[in-house]
């Protein structure tokens, strides 16, 4: 009996992270990304950069390991305490992805003082 190849490609278990960017007029999409350019920190780096015109959702996937899961609190959170330890705002154009997927407790706690 013969059986079909497995898609996932020998010695690349890796897990995987991909945003998606809401386009405006364009629509939604999957953003394009380098292979080697798809690991969280990288990920979280770019969204902090502004490298992305409105992230809606962030997956990430592992196909050796047979799962994926939307990720999108997760960075929330992550980016949201990065601020926090930085005392600085969460960028604006981070501000609504952070809102829709970050915890209420994880939202700035700083006072500014005036």
């Amino acid at each position: 009996m013969r059986t079909s190849p497995s898609i996932v490609p020998a010695g690349d278990d890796q897990t995987v992270y991909l945003v998606k960017d809401d386009l405006g007029r364009l629509g939604a999409v999957w953003r394009e990304a380098d292979a080697e350019t798809t690991d969280l920190e990288t990920v979280i780096a770019d969204l902090m950069a502004g490298e992305y015109s409105d992230p809606v959702r962030i997956i990430a996937f592992n196909t050796a390991e047979r799962w994926s899961e939307d990720v999108s609190e997760d960075v929330a959170r992550e980016i949201q305490h990065r601020c926090n330890l930085q005392l600085t705002d969460v960028p604006s154009y981070l501000q609504e992805f952070v809102d829709r997927h970050a915890a209420q407790d994880m939202r700035q706690f700083s006072m500014r003082l005036v």
